[in-house]
């Protein structure tokens, strides 16, 4: 993939890939309208990798060149395509070690980052619960929890409780057969998967924190709702954010790659022709880390 940055603007690389996210499966659905907006189609891919083929004049940091990785801003196009045109803040250079496959699974890392770090403001030796631990955030965030010095419990399917156990996680349960609060109560709850706040927001304690990445996409509007209305009111707040990731952020991932505290996670690899099957995968659940689209 070609990132070329145009203006103050970076383009995207050569020789470089995106990943399918969550939240981009029921925007391309249609199914959050009043979110997304009602203009169709709506084009995918969040996240990229790739190769600097060119500056703008008023570009500063990327070198033609450079292995770099980021978000696109949510309005104003996706990354899956040959080439994107993003602004230098968007971005960060790939640490080494990683090649554009494996770096592909990691942009969305920022968010649990954010989360842990700056939101919900984890502690050494305070009880964290992931929910959603084997996917594309919740991957990061266990090993980050573990970084920071926390125990981790994670919530995912059956067949991934392994793959969890082996991030790091010090206990794993299925979330379909397991009430999480027999396990006792937890400092900081991350909700990767947005649903049941009412039943899931008293699993931390009154002293407790809950940040969650998603809403209900079968019901957007009463979701977020929900969310403001808990935002506003009662100790037990559901605190909802969508990361918009800057350079710094990026170079924060990056660090935490290097010292091996973060390692990617891949389920498949496909082609930009069968983005489509990626996207159905995904909508059947089970992923474990991400699915990489490659655009070559």
């Amino acid at each position: 993939m070609g990132v070329r940055v145009a203006g103050a603007d970076v383009q995207h690389l050569a020789d470089g890939d995106t990943s399918v996210n969550g939240g981009e499966v029921p925007t391309r659905a249609g199914r959050v309208r009043p979110v997304s907006g009602r203009r169709f189609p709506q084009r995918t891919g969040l996240d990229f990798t790739g190769e600097a083929v060119a500056l703008g004049p008023a570009a500063t940091g990327p070198a033609v060149g450079d292995r770099i990785w980021g978000i696109m801003p949510r309005t104003s196009g996706f990354g899956a395509a040959e080439y994107v045109a993003v602004r230098p803040r968007q971005l960060g250079r790939i640490p080494k070690g990683l090649d554009v496959v494996e770096a592909a699974a990691l942009p969305a890392g920022t968010t649990a980052i954010t989360a842990l770090r700056d939101k919900a403001r984890l502690r050494p030796g305070e009880r964290l619960l992931v929910r959603g631990a084997a996917g594309g955030v919740g991957h990061v965030a266990v090993q980050l929890g573990k970084a920071m010095g926390a125990h981790v419990t994670g919530l995912a399917r059956a067949d991934n409780l392994g793959p969890v156990h082996r991030l790091g996680a010090d206990e794993a349960y299925d979330y379909r057969a397991t009430d999480p609060a027999d396990a006792g109560g937890y400092d900081v709850f991350l909700d990767t998967m947005g649903k049941d706040f009412e039943a899931h927001r008293r699993l931390p304690g009154p002293a407790g924190r809950m940040e969650t990445i998603a809403f209900d996409v079968e019901r957007p509007v009463g979701s977020l709702g929900y969310l403001l209305a808990s935002a506003a009111h009662g100790r037990r707040r559901v605190r909802f954010f969508s990361g918009n990731p800057r350079t710094a952020l990026f170079n924060d991932l990056a660090a935490h790659v290097a010292d091996g505290a973060i390692r990617p996670v891949v389920d498949t690899v496909s082609p930009l022709e069968e983005i489509g099957a990626a996207h159905r995968a995904l909508e059947a659940g089970g992923v474990r880390g991400k699915f990489v689209v490659r655009v070559d």
